[in-house]
């Protein structure tokens, strides 16, 4: 067999280049040929600087206008159809569910569908909530036509309802760890001197519990006025989830938290930091967590899928309840005063991530699925 010929599918140009950019790097070690699609603006032009072939498709990652969904499936249908890829790595649900249609029309010989979290689909609340889910439940279902069709899931939790929801065969399915972190860039360093700093690291979502936390800043803030507490990205106006830059301007105007926005040092921000929190709603398997763990840094989470695989409650961080408030206040005010417990679990998380969360073991583990799929 020559060298397979590989496309990723992915919303936003930006997100692999920050993410799956080492599968690409990868992909041109071994020979293979290569190649991004994305929606057109979402920063392509920084991808193709690193030397990586882009395609642009209609991709509206909100939204269902039917014309709009229409001209995606076509332009991915003529994409297969002209380039004829050996493997299509289709990642989030657009990608996954218009991809896998084009893809068994054209007869891709390998799907690989990344599922990398279930999204604000899966944890909002309410009739219409179901209602969509149901749809959306539907729609992976309809993707099942292709018949060398594989599942990459980061948590156990999405994988065992994704079978039992959709349907698909439990041997197609595969646990991957999230993208993985460099550990050569995030590394333990002592606590920087200065006012006890927490940091929320992540799109500015109120699934990623961005409204808990300022909450329980407010809170703190009235105990320890020096405490500082960040939130570190920018919103996210393709997501119905989004805060808006003016909330954000709000809240530091009020001196409850300081927005930094988006930032391309984020292993220093993670080592200017004491505690990393994420109280999210749910998550596939968060990067931020694993790069505060890299960097010796104790977490305060949700216990939800996706942070539970990375923290460990009382050994690397603190588990609290998701949609809460008050125990993520006692949870902050516990290790905001403890600067041994701090340090046990900073080491802890640091030893725990050393082994299978490394960018190099994320890529190996994700070429063993390409290879599997490619043998079936």
């Amino acid at each position: 067999m020559t060298d397979p010929s590989l496309l990723f599918v992915v919303n936003s140009a930006r997100f692999f280049r920050s993410h799956r950019l080492p599968l690409a790097v990868e992909a041109d070690r071994r020979g293979w040929t290569a190649a991004v699609v994305c929606g057109a603006n979402s920063g392509e032009e920084a991808l193709e600087a690193l030397g990586v072939r882009v395609i642009t498709v209609p991709l509206a990652r909100s939204g269902l206008d039917p014309f709009a969904e229409w001209s995606l499936y076509r332009r991915l249908s003529q994409i297969y159809r002209d380039r004829r890829p050996t493997i299509v790595h289709h990642i989030t649900i657009k990608p996954v569910i218009y991809g896998s249609w084009a893809a068994a029309r054209r007869r891709v010989p390998v799907v690989i569908n990344a599922v990398p979290g279930l999204g604000w689909i899966y944890t909002a609340e309410g009739p219409w909530s179901r209602l969509r889910r149901t749809f959306v439940d539907l729609l992976y279902r309809s993707t099942r036509l292709h018949r060398r069709m594989h599942f990459i899931f980061q948590n156990e939790d999405d994988r065992r309802e994704f079978v039992s929801a959709i349907g698909v065969p439990p041997a197609t399915t595969h646990l991957v760890r999230g993208s993985g972190v460099d550990l050569s860039e995030f590394v333990p360093v002592p606590e920087f001197p200065g006012p006890m700093t927490f940091a929320l690291v992540a799109r500015m979502l109120f699934d990623k519990g961005v409204g808990e936390f300022v909450a329980a800043a407010r809170q703190l803030k009235r105990r320890h006025s020096d405490w500082r507490f960040l939130l570190i990205g920018d919103v996210d106006a393709g997501n119905r989830s989004s805060l808006s830059a003016g909330e954000l301007r709000a809240w530091q105007d009020e001196g409850v938290i300081e927005w930094l926005g988006h930032r391309d040092d984020i292993a220093w921000q993670m080592a200017a930091a004491h505690v990393i929190c994420l109280p999210s709603y749910r998550e596939g398997l968060p990067k931020t967590l694993i790069e505060a763990a890299a960097a010796g840094r104790p977490a305060i989470a949700s216990d939800v899928p996706g942070c539970r695989e990375v923290v460990r409650d009382q050994v690397t961080g603190l588990l609290v309840p998701p949609r809460t408030v008050a125990p993520l206040v006692d949870a902050m005010s516990r290790l905001g005063g403890d600067a041994g417990l701090r340090a046990r679990m900073g080491e802890a998380a640091r030893r725990s991530i050393e082994h299978g969360y490394s960018v190099d073991d994320v890529v190996k583990e994700t070429f063993l699925v390409y290879e599997r799929a490619l043998e079936s």
